[in-house]
């Protein structure tokens, strides 16, 4: 079974976070955030996982620490969640429609952390969530879980709409780059 539970502590945040990859869809998120910890269950949902995710940060402040520091802390956990990553799929890529919006994710599993997001919002806030700070976290996530991500919304009006589409593409595109299809590491290289 690939689990993982890590603790991240700083002046600004103090989160604590577990995970277990091939999980039953046990999920407790809180925040603080009531809009992101929508978007996180969401893509624990639908990449049909386990987590949990306690976080108090300086939401007097804003909402920019806590969120940036659970992406960092949610990558690290499922880097060591997938260990020697022997066996897995690599890559995935799902692609929702959420009404009018149509939004894919992209991914692979490569230890080259990059990210290329292409999401026209026009709202600054969607409850006390910021919505510059999708980019953030997916940014964070990326870099510490040592993931190419590309987030593609390619038509849509409702910002919600394109949120959540994201995040449920997202949670489908984790699911499939995990699952394990063989025995041998999926590089040409010999390492990921």
């Amino acid at each position: 079974m690939r689990t993982a539970a890590l603790k991240r502590t700083t002046k600004e945040t103090d989160i604590s976070m577990s995970l277990t990859l091939e999980g039953n869809k046990q999920i407790d998120v809180q925040t603080g955030i009531g809009f992101f910890d929508h978007m996180l269950t969401l893509f624990a949902f639908h990449a049909n996982m386990d987590l949990t995710v306690h976080a108090k940060g300086d939401l007097e402040v804003c909402d920019h620490h806590t969120v940036e520091d659970c992406g960092i802390l949610l990558g690290e956990l499922c880097k060591k969640a997938l260990g020697d990553k022997v066996g897995i799929h690599r890559y995935g890529t799902f692609t929702i429609p959420m009404d009018e919006t149509l939004a894919q994710v992209s991914l692979d599993i490569s230890d080259r952390p990059y990210l290329v997001y292409h999401c026209d919002i026009t709202r600054d806030t969607i409850g006390q969530f910021s919505c510059e700070m999708v980019s953030e976290f997916l940014r964070a996530f990326a870099n510490h879980a040592g993931v190419t991500l590309h987030v593609n919304v390619f038509y849509g009006e409702n910002d919600h709409h394109k949120i959540e589409a994201i995040f449920k593409a997202f949670g489908r595109a984790w699911k499939e780059a995990t699952t394990i299809v063989g025995n041998d590491l999926p590089s040409s290289k010999g390492v990921l």
